[in-house]
C-alpha cells in the first residue's frame, strides 16, 4: 500500500468546462483514483478553481460584475458539473482562500530566503485604451523563433519555446485587436538557471523509469535547453500580496497566477487536513513528505510546462535543492511527480474547442440530456491519451447504442432477466464444464490485466481489453443458448450457466466501475446487491477556514472508503433477483441532428460538417 496524490489540474474559474477539458483532467484522473483505491492505495485526489489573473478581471468587467462575484458564480458551476459528472475528490477547493494564500505566501519566502527569487526589470504589456497590464496569453504576435504567426505570450504552441511578450514580433491584444505598450518594471523571478541542473537530473530519473509518455519526457527535457529566470509577480490589484516589506504595500504588485495556482496542490492537501475531525491537521504531509508517496499531475498539454518544470522548480527552490543549496522550507521536503499524467487535446467534429465561435459543447449541456455514464464512457473509450482525439455526434450515439446499450447494458440486462424469471434467485450452479471454466478463467484474470493498464495511464486500453471480457460473456450466451434450457433435465444446466453470468457480471462491474461508477450501482442491485458499490461525490458548503470576512463556498468532497476491492467476489447464492430495468438509455437517431444544430453545425453535399 502507499500513499498516493492524485492532483488534478485547476479548471479555470472564467466560466464552465466544456466536454474536452474533462477529457484532458476529470475523467482520466477519477478512473485512477477509483481503481487505486480499490487497489488498496491511500488516495488523496485534490484540485479546485483557480481564480485569479488579468483575464478574471477582463471577463468581470464585460460580465458587469466584481471580480468575487464573477468567480463565485463560475466556482460555483464548474464545482456542480464534476460533482454531477462523479469526479471523487477528496476536496475540490479553490484559490481565493485564506489558506491557500497563506501556503502560497510560505512558499514564496522559503525560495526567497534560499535565494532562487532573483529581482529584475521587465518590460510589461499595458493596454492603451485601459491602462491594465495584458496578461502574456492574452497577447499574440509572431515566433520569434519559428515564425508562427499565432505565438502567445507566455509560450509558442507550435515550436513549445517558453516566450516574453516584447519578443513577438507584430504583437497585439486577443482583447480587442490593439498594439500593447510596454515599460519597465521591477518584479521577482523564479531563477529557473539556478534550479536546471535538478531539474534535468529528475527528469533523466524519471525518463529513466519509463513511466513517463514519450510525448511529456521529451518536451519536459527539450525546454531544459531554453531554461531563463521567469517572472512570478505582475502588475495586477487582484491576485496574492507579496508578502514583503516594500512590496507588501503596494497594492498593484501581486503574484501571479501561475506562481499561486501550482501551489493548489500543496493548499489543498492542507485545507482538507485541516477540515478532517479531530487532531488531523498535519495529515497531509503522508501524501507530500512521506517515503512511499506516489504523486501523479493531470492535466492537458497546454499545461506541461507548468508541472514539470515550474512546480516542480518550486518545489525544489523550497527544498534547497538546486546549485544555491538552501534550507528545506516549512513544509518538508516536498516529494516531486512521480508522473505528469498528460492528455493531448479532444476536437470536436475536427475542430479545435473555441467558446468564443461557439464550437463547444458544455459538461453541464451533456449531463441535462444524457447519462454521465455515458459520457463518462466516450471520454475514456475515445481518450486523447497520446495522440489528439475527436468527439462528434454521431460517435457518441453509436458508442452509447452499441457498446454500452447493446453490449455491456444487455449482458446485464438479459443475465438478471433470465435469473429472474427462472428462480428469482441467485441458483446453485452444477458442476462446471470448460466452456464454463474458460469465460470465468478469462474474466479473472481480467482484473490483473485491465488493473495493470489503468495503474500505468493506459486507461484507453483498459476499457478496450474490460469490453473485449463482455463480448466474450455474450458469445458465451450465444454458445450455451439458457433460453432453450426449459426442460426439468436441463434445470440443473441453467442454473450453472445462469449462476456462471451472473458471476461474469458481478466481476465485470468491478472492473467497469471505475469508468462507470454511476451505473455500477444499478448493475450492483440487479443481481441481488445491496446499497451502493461506488462511493460518490458530494457537494457542501464551507465557511472560510481563517478569514469570516470571506465568502462561504462550494467544495467537493466525499467519503471512499466504502470503494469496492479490486479483486473477484464470489456472488450470493440465494440473493434475490428480479427483472431488471434497461441500465443504459438507448438514444434515437435524431440526437445527431438537434445537437449539431445546437451548434450551428450543418452538412454540406458531400456529408462533411461545416
Amino acid at each position: 500500500m502507499s500513499h498516493v496524490l492524485s492532483a488534478v489540474a485547476w479548471p479555470y474559474a472564467n466560466g464552465p468546462r466544456h466536454i474536452g477539458h474533462v477529457a484532458g483532467f476529470g475523467v482520466p484522473s477519477d478512473v485512477f483514483s477509483r481503481y487505486m483505491r480499490m487497489a488498496g492505495h491511500e488516495v488523496l485526489m485534490v484540485s479546485g478553481s483557480d481564480e485569479h489573473g488579468t483575464p478574471i478581471l477582463v471577463q468581470a468587467d464585460k460580465a458587469g460584475q466584481s471580480p468575487q462575484e464573477f468567480i463565485d458564480t463560475n466556482h460555483a458551476l464548474i464545482a456542480a458539473d464534476l460533482t454531477a459528472l462523479g469526479v471523487s475528490y477528496d476536496l475540490y477547493t479553490r484559490t481565493t482562500t485564506a489558506n491557500h494564500d497563506d501556503v502560497v505566501q510560505r512558499m514564496f519566502l522559503a525560495c526567497h530566503r534560499n535565494g532562487y527569487l532573483i529581482e529584475q526589470t521587465q518590460q510589461v504589456a499595458i493596454s492603451p485604451s485601459t491602462g491594465r497590464t495584458l496578461p502574456d496569453r492574452y497577447i499574440e504576435g509572431t515566433c520569434p523563433i519559428c515564425g508562427y504567426a499565432e505565438a502567445r505570450g507566455d509560450q509558442c504552441d507550435n515550436c513549445g519555446n517558453q516566450l516574453d511578450p516584447a519578443e513577438l514580433k507584430d504583437p497585439r491584444s486577443k482583447i480587442n485587436g490593439e498594439t500593447p505598450e510596454f515599460r519597465d518594471t521591477q518584479h521577482f523571478f523564479l531563477d529557473l538557471p539556478a534550479l536546471a541542473d535538478a531539474l534535468g537530473e529528475w527528469l533523466d530519473g524519471r525518463e529513466q523509469s519509463g513511466l513517463w509518455r514519450p510525448n511529456v519526457i521529451r518536451f519536459s527535457q527539450n525546454i531544459l535547453s531554453e531554461i531563463r529566470p521567469r517572472p512570478i509577480t505582475r502588475d495586477i490589484d487582484w491576485g496574492i500580496t507579496i508578502p514583503l516589506d516594500g512590496w507588501r504595500e503596494n497594492p498593484t504588485k501581486k503574484l501571479y497566477v501561475w506562481f499561486d495556482a501550482v501551489i493548489g496542490y500543496l493548499s489543498a492537501s492542507v485545507e482538507w487536513a485541516r477540515r478532517l475531525p479531530g487532531d488531523q491537521g498535519e495529515r497531509w504531509r503522508e501524501w507530500w513528505n512521506g517515503s512511499d508517496a506516489l504523486t501523479y499531475y493531470f492535466m492537458g498539454k497546454d499545461n506541461i510546462t507548468f508541472h514539470s518544470q515550474i512546480w516542480p522548480a518550486e518545489m525544489l527552490a523550497h527544498n534547497g535543492q538546486g546549485s544555491k543549496g538552501g534550507e528545506t522550507g516549512p513544509f518538508g521536503e516536498l516529494t516531486l511527480p512521480t508522473e505528469v499524467v498528460s492528455s493531448e487535446f479532444l476536437t470536436m467534429e475536427g475542430r479545435q474547442f473555441s467558446t468564443s465561435r461557439n464550437v463547444v459543447i458544455y459538461v453541464r449541456d451533456v449531463l441535462e440530456r444524457y447519462q454521465p455514464d455515458a459520457l463518462r464512457y466516450f471520454l475514456s473509450a475515445a481518450a486523447p491519451e497520446t495522440a489528439d482525439s475527436d468527439f462528434s455526434w454521431p460517435e457518441f450515439v453509436k458508442r452509447t447504442n452499441t457498446e454500452l446499450v447493446a453490449g455491456w447494458g444487455n449482458l446485464v440486462n438479459r443475465t438478471a432477466s433470465m435469473i429472474a424469471k427462472n428462480f428469482g434467485e441467485i441458483p446453485e450452479p452444477g458442476d462446471l464444464k470448460d466452456v464454463d471454466r474458460a469465460l470465468l478463467d478469462q474474466v479473472r484474470e481480467g482484473f490483473g490485466t485491465v488493473g495493470g493498464l489503468i495503474a500505468t495511464h493506459k486507461q484507453k486500453a483498459a476499457l478496450a481489453e474490460a469490453m473485449r471480457l463482455v463480448g466474450e460473456a455474450n458469445a458465451y450466451v450465444s454458445t450455451t443458448e439458457p433460453f432453450k434450457l426449459k426442460g426439468d433435465d436441463q434445470r440443473e444446466r441453467l442454473a450453472t450457466v445462469l449462476h456462471t453470468l451472473a458471476q461474469v457480471v458481478v466481476d465485470l462491474n468491478t472492473i467497469l466501475s471505475p469508468y462507470l461508477p454511476h451505473s455500477s450501482t444499478a448493475v450492483h442491485r440487479a443481481l441481488g446487491g445491496e446499497g451502493d458499490f461506488q462511493p460518490m461525490p458530494r457537494l457542501e458548503t464551507v465557511t472560510d477556514l481563517d478569514d469570516s470576512s470571506r465568502p462561504d463556498y462550494p467544495v467537493i468532497t466525499g467519503d471512499y472508503s466504502a470503494a469496492p476491492r479490486w479483486e473477484h467476489r464470489p456472488v450470493e447464492v440465494g440473493a434475490p433477483v428480479a427483472k431488471p430495468s434497461p441500465i443504459f438509455t438507448k438514444l434515437d437517431p435524431s440526437v445527431v441532428e438537434e445537437e449539431r444544430a445546437r451548434l450551428g453545425l450543418v452538412d454540406d453535399p458531400a456529408g462533411a460538417a461545416v
